[in-house]
């Protein structure tokens, strides 16, 4: 019953009934709007006056196991040192030092929105120098500035490193990066970056992707929840990312936009291949298609192989011992095939390239052959 109401409610529509098994299979794609993904405002848009703060700062991790810098290659890590000393009331003029259980690094944090004086952030760590390892180190007390060169919070603490690296005298091993850590609650918020949510009548909502058919069905979600609870609609989009919202009187600007977040669209997004030559990754979007094409594809392999022969004279000949050259050239192409590949959609895309039987790299350059003939209907992003 309820697969002939649907049928019925399919033709009346006037769109073309798609099922996934024959004519006794369930109805996919049939009605609008049911291929793309559900999520909620709060997870595809931000306001844009709540946004983080990058901060950076200088300063000296100690306490290091004899992996810290080399003074003579890190010049700025003994200058540092010496300035450190002279503010703690300790003279160091004159003297060579040859501590190795000091690095210099890089400390940086987001600052999150709305935190106040007195929070805790996480910073992390890196290391200037030649140091080869952070772990156990202790970061010294590091003002951290913003963009504008003001200090807005100040770091200091233990650093957390999860890689390490060992070494004797004929082996080394090293796992992760032990050049780089983190200090979790490791910066105290001195000075607070004003933020005006608390009295603004129009909320400006940043899709975090562009796209104008989510900038528009996220509005349609927004006026239709307020037309029910306020009485009139209160969004309009601008462009491909940003959706205005005025906000209704009575009500704080807090509580209005936690009203809205929750409310779910079906996101959009555009056709696109995302290709890492350096990693050998593709990702391949949903939408992507490919018009029918013929691809031919196969390994050239060239071996040059040389192999010398000594000559030895004849006995009594008075002759010298030669070096013939012999060199052998071999060609090899195997696996080379022709095969016919169409993408009316993801899964018959994927399953054609792997009936190629070739590596990752192959495919990329396939794709990028393909993109070349004018037959993939997407964006081809390298990276």
């Amino acid at each position: 019953m309820i697969r002939a109401l649907t049928l019925i409610l399919t033709l009346v529509l006037g769109l073309q009934p798609t099922f996934a098994d024959g004519p006794e299979g369930r109805l996919l794609s049939s009605l609008p709007g049911a291929g793309g993904p559900i999520s909620r405002i709060k997870d595809i848009a931000r306001i844009q006056s709540s946004r983080d703060n990058q901060l950076v700062g200088y300063g000296l991790v100690i306490g290091l196991q004899g992996s810290g810098d080399s003074l003579r290659n890190a010049p700025f890590t003994e200058q540092s040192m010496r300035a450190m000393l002279e503010n703690l009331g300790i003279a160091s003029e004159g003297e060579r030092m040859r501590a190795k259980n000091v690095a210099a690094v890089i400390v940086t944090a987001n600052m999150p929105p709305f935190v106040q004086s007195g929070a805790r952030i996480d910073v992390s760590v890196s290391s200037l120098g030649d140091a080869t390892s952070l772990a156990g180190g202790t970061l010294v007390m590091t003002p951290l500035k913003a963009a504008d060169g003001e200090i807005y919070a100040v770091a200091q603490g233990s650093v957390f490193v999860a890689g390490f690296d060992a070494q004797g005298q004929a082996e080394r091993v090293t796992q992760g990066i032990p050049t780089s850590g983190s200090v979790p609650n490791g910066a105290i918020v001195e000075r607070q970056v004003k933020a005006t949510l608390g009295d603004q009548a129009v909320l400006t909502l940043q899709l975090l992707n562009a796209d104008y058919s989510t900038a528009v069905r996220v509005t349609d979600a927004i006026n239709e929840y307020s037309r029910a609870r306020f009485g009139r609609p209160v969004a309009s989009e601008q462009d491909a990312r940003t959706v205005v919202i005025r906000r209704p009187p009575n009500i704080s600007t807090a509580r209005f936009y936690a009203e809205l977040e929750n409310l779910v669209v079906e996101t959009d997004a555009p056709a696109r291949v995302v290709v890492d030559e350096r990693t050998g990754t593709i990702v391949i979007g949903q939408d992507v298609r490919i018009s029918r094409v013929a691809i031919s594809h196969g390994t050239l392999t060239v071996r040059i192989t040389e192999t010398p022969t000594i000559v030895q004279p004849e006995p009594f000949s008075r002759g010298v011992t030669a070096v013939e050259p012999n060199t052998n050239i071999e060609v090899d192409q195997p696996n080379a095939k022709v095969a016919i590949l169409d993408g009316p959609d993801l899964q018959t895309l994927v399953s054609g390239l792997n009936r190629l039987g070739v590596k990752p790299s192959g495919i990329i350059a396939i794709l990028q052959g393909i993109k070349s003939a004018g037959a993939l209907q997407a964006d081809l992003v390298l990276q």
